[in-house]
């Protein structure tokens, strides 16, 4: 009977352990549509994650994340980012709102304000910012069951093409490459958008269907397009807010306090890292593709000026879908970019 209550003892101490040492490793699905040297990836697997490891090493590795990684779209292709987080499909991801202009219209805002600023990091701390402080964009990311971590964006759009742009009279009756909300940007300049992605350009470029893109330097060096558009044309369209790294909601509000804070403490280093990868790449795609070939022109800045005050005011139909809420994210920008002292080609938040 000793034998028996000694063993019984013994059985219960070992099982104890084990549920103090699974309570302790916790597993987190991460993920995206895209490979992680991709700029919007890049961050994640070499920033977040070890960052959140350093930061629960700090504080005693009382909690231990397991990592387990889906990137490269192993789990869900590029539409799918924002259902893939809010469905709990990985508990943490990239998302993509630029791809959801109906359920995240708010997110959007830049895209519909162009010409506003060059400055990818003044965008990372601005997006960082209100997402967390403004409700409307709080509100929109927790409606979708998401919870926002760090701001991912774009380095400026130009101008890649097989002409040089030296004036508005270059863009008459030519086809660029401009998907989504960027076909806005050409109203009134006489050249027509023609829908695609990163992955199309090359070959709609090769083919003729189009004869350049609205890109920015950091996707063009990777795929290649400056092989068949060698005419870079500064244009300074400006750098957009493209999403965020984003937690499924529930997965995170289950996770104990000192992980959730190890979380926000990563995210902050991950904007910043993001940032500076933005930056970096940037430098380097315009260093090498000059060096194979392409050439650089800048659009006078009075052209500029006529392609800007040209437009038509894109932003309206924008703010008719999102109405008040949308009315309050825009006044929140440009105030947030005017504080930062910005001063923005065209006032776009004008009689709101």
């Amino acid at each position: 009977m000793k034998l028996t209550l000694i063993t019984a003892v013994g059985a219960v101490a070992i099982f104890a352990s084990s549920i103090s040492y699974a309570q302790q490793r916790i597993t987190v699905n991460i993920g995206s549509s895209h490979p992680e040297a991709n700029i919007w990836v890049y961050a994640m697997k070499n920033t977040f994650q070890p960052e959140v490891n350093r930061v629960l090493a700090e504080a005693g590795n009382e909690y231990q994340v397991n990592w387990v990684e889906n990137y490269a779209g192993t789990l869900y292709r590029f539409t799918d980012t924002r259902e893939a987080v809010m469905d709990g499909i990985v508990d943490i991801g990239m998302v993509g709102t630029v791809w959801e202009g109906s359920n995240m219209p708010l997110q959007n805002v830049t895209y519909f304000t162009p010409f506003a600023t060059e400055d990818h990091r003044m965008i990372i701390e601005i997006f960082d910012e209100l997402s967390v402080t403004l409700p409307e964009l709080k509100d929109s990311w927790a409606d979708n069951g998401m919870v926002h971590l760090s701001s991912l964006i774009t380095d400026s759009y130009d101008i890649y093409a097989t002409f040089p742009v030296t004036s508005m009279e270059d863009l008459q009756n030519r086809r660029l490459n401009a998907p989504g909300t960027s076909a806005n940007w050409l109203q009134g300049t006489g050249a027509t958008p023609v829908d695609g992605a990163l992955t199309t350009y090359y070959t709609n470029i090769q083919t003729g269907v189009t004869e350049g893109t609205l890109s920015f330097a950091s996707g063009i060096l990777p795929t290649r397009v400056y092989e068949v558009a060698p005419e870079l044309t500064r244009v300074g369209i400006g750098s957009m807010y493209f999403g965020g790294l984003a937690a499924n909601k529930d997965f995170f509000e289950r996770l104990p306090a000192p992980v959730q804070d190890a979380m926000m403490q990563a995210a902050r280093a991950t904007s910043i890292a993001h940032g500076d990868y933005v930056a970096e790449l940037a430098e380097r795609a315009l260093e090498e593709m000059q060096a194979a070939g392409l050439t650089i022109h800048e659009l006078p800045a009075d052209e500029k000026a006529a392609w800007v005050n040209g437009l038509p005011n894109i932003v309206e139909p924008w703010l008719d879908q999102t109405g008040e809420a949308g009315r309050t994210v825009l006044q929140a920008y440009f105030d947030a970019l005017r504080a930062r002292g910005v001063t923005p080609l065209r006032n776009w938040d004008e009689g709101l």
